[in-house]
């Protein structure tokens, strides 16, 4: 059944289109359950139609970092008329677009050959569009899926979803489950890329949903499958921050569950 939605949505720039199709779909006082299939497809379409112009980056490639047939110029413009330039994120670069307690939605921007170590993602539902550029996927999830409501996995045995699997830009949008489609992945650029992600429900540490990091370690004798351990991010890792640049957001005012978060601000040009 297709799902149906507030026409006011469609009209929207792209950016607002998408963060209001994530608050009606996560943050309804309905949708207690997980989102069904044909709501997450539904943001998948949303996603697909993302460029990077439409978060305030400009990738330097695309004629929509200057403009675009697609959106008006209204809707591209940023927060001071700039654009955050690609050629610009010498290490990984996250930018910090909205989060509260239902979903999160921010780009990680990688220079060539930058790594995102593999992480979990527990309890998680993730989307996750390829905005410009080509990147590099490892990814797995657990043979034996760990208990409802128990703490984060830290090890055990793991199938192969993604064994180093290359993206490039344009692509269709992600997405992996909790138990399922790649909830364990690592990511590193081939090329310049940038990573628009949307994450429901968000990380929390108090909620039991911290990060987790793992070295994968290959089985010999089992092809297709690998042990998983717990490991600390390598000392010299870092993410830096940088500002949204993209159209401001008209959001939806929630003062219980608004944690907008500062972590990333140290972004240097």
């Amino acid at each position: 059944m297709a799902v149906a939605f507030p026409p006011h949505i469609m009209v929207l720039n792209k950016m607002q289109r998408l963060y209001d199709a994530c608050d009606l779909v996560f943050s309804s006082p309905a949708a207690g359950a997980s989102p069904t299939i044909g709501e997450i497809r539904w943001l998948q379409r949303l996603l697909d139609g993302m460029e990077a112009a439409d978060v305030g980056i400009d990738d330097g490639e695309s004629p929509s970092s200057s403009s675009s047939s697609s959106s008006s110029d209204d809707e591209l413009s940023s927060k001071d008329g700039r654009l955050l330039p690609a050629r610009a994120f010498t290490r990984i670069t996250y930018v910090h677009i909205h989060q509260c307690a239902d979903f999160s939605m921010g780009v990680f921007c990688f220079p060539a050959g930058a790594t995102l170590p593999l992480h979990d993602h527990p309890e998680m539902v993730v989307l996750s569009k390829l905005l410009y550029g080509s990147v590099r996927v490892r990814s797995y999830d657990w043979v034996t899926p760990p208990p409802p409501f128990s703490t984060a996995r830290k090890s055990g045995l793991a199938r192969v979803v993604a064994a180093d699997e290359v993206l490039h830009a344009p692509c269709k949008t992600s997405v992996l489950f909790p138990h399922s489609g790649g909830n364990m992945h690592a990511f590193t650029a081939v090329t310049p890329c940038a990573i628009l992600d949307v994450l429901t429900p968000p990380y929390s540490e108090e909620l039991g949903r911290p990060s987790t990091y793992f070295n994968d370690i290959p089985i010999p004798s089992l092809p297709g499958f690998a042990f998983l351990e717990e490991t600390d991010l390598p000392e010299d890792f870092s993410v830096a921050g940088a500002p949204y640049l993209g159209p401001e957001l008209e959001l939806v005012v929630n003062t219980d569950d608004d944690e907008e978060d500062d972590d990333y601000d140290d972004y240097d040009e």
